[in-house]
């Protein structure tokens, strides 16, 4: 597996596709790795008609280094993302995420938006009980460890699981950290997914939307979706106001019903199974 450095960060990547091809980058939602299931069927559609797709792993994912530094773990990561682009030479880049990846996708073309030719994203992440549940997941439970057991209890953490089975620099950084600046990033990390009344996405301040001037398809999201809710959805659409904003292929109960399938265990990680098929649509949106 191919690993580049990236600002002093190892970044885990693959290129799928022909040298040359117009490029799209794909990141998923919250650490789970590119070999994800449904990512990478993703990317296989759009090689398939004709594109060079990146995939990777972002800091404190997967293969790639674990990383403590930034305002906020999306911000660190988006700016992984646009000097990955950069040090890969691939130019203007589609670039496509959902969940956690729409976030780390919007702030990456608002902080360097000569690299994004075309955005596109969905699940995009919102509301108050969404993004505490994002804090307390990807903060409190790690910080609650460190507080009681020190770094070696940490390495316990369920949400820092792949990334420190997959990576021996990640196991050697986060066993090696002080636990109190260990604390006080978490804090501040969680502090970024405090709910806003001028902003629905964290790390985005109504300048940095409206930077986003490249194509940019927004996927509306269920009703049900209390993790990325539809009213989240509808006001990214709005402060972006040359979007466009589709119906994604699939019904309004997807994230419920692909959580409780996955939670089930019966056939694994499903909670992006449905992800190939937003490629049709994506295609039709950048070729224009």
């Amino acid at each position: 597996m191919p690993k580049i450095d990236v600002d002093g960060i190892g970044i885990a990547y693959e290129l799928l596709g022909k040298d040359g091809d117009p490029p799209v980058a794909l990141t998923p939602g919250g650490r789970f790795t590119m070999d994800v299931p449904g990512l990478r069927e993703m990317a296989e559609e759009f090689v398939k008609a004709g594109r060079r797709v990146l995939i990777y792993d972002r800091p404190n994912c997967g293969l790639s280094d674990a990383c403590l530094r930034g305002e906020s773990e999306s911000e660190m990561q988006a700016e992984a993302l646009s000097g990955l682009i950069r040090r890969l030479a691939l130019g203007p880049t589609v670039i496509a995420g959902g969940s956690g990846g729409s976030r780390v996708s919007m702030l990456a073309a608002a902080r360097d938006p000569e690299i994004c030719s075309h955005l596109a994203i969905w699940w995009i992440s919102g509301d108050p009980i969404g993004l505490m549940q994002l804090a307390t997941y990807y903060c409190g439970e790690a910080a609650t460890l460190a507080s009681s057991g020190g770094m070696e209890a940490v390495m316990n953490a369920t949400s820092w699981a792949e990334n420190l089975a997959k990576s021996e620099q990640a196991r050697a950084y986060i066993r090696g950290y002080d636990p109190d600046k260990f604390i006080a990033v978490m804090q501040q990390w969680a502090s970024a997914y405090a709910p806003s009344p001028i902003t629905p996405v964290p790390g985005m301040a109504p300048r940095d939307f409206a930077r986003l001037t490249m194509p940019t398809l927004v996927f509306r999201s269920g009703r049900s979706d209390l993790s990325h809710t539809r009213t989240t959805s509808e006001w990214v659409h709005r402060l972006v106001p040359h979007s466009a904003m589709l119906d994604p292929p699939w019904g309004e109960n997807e994230w419920n019903y692909r959580s409780a399938e996955t939670m089930a265990g019966k056939d694994g990680h499903t909670l992006f199974r449905s992800w190939p098929r937003l490629v049709p649509l994506i295609l039709d949106f950048i070729a224009n």
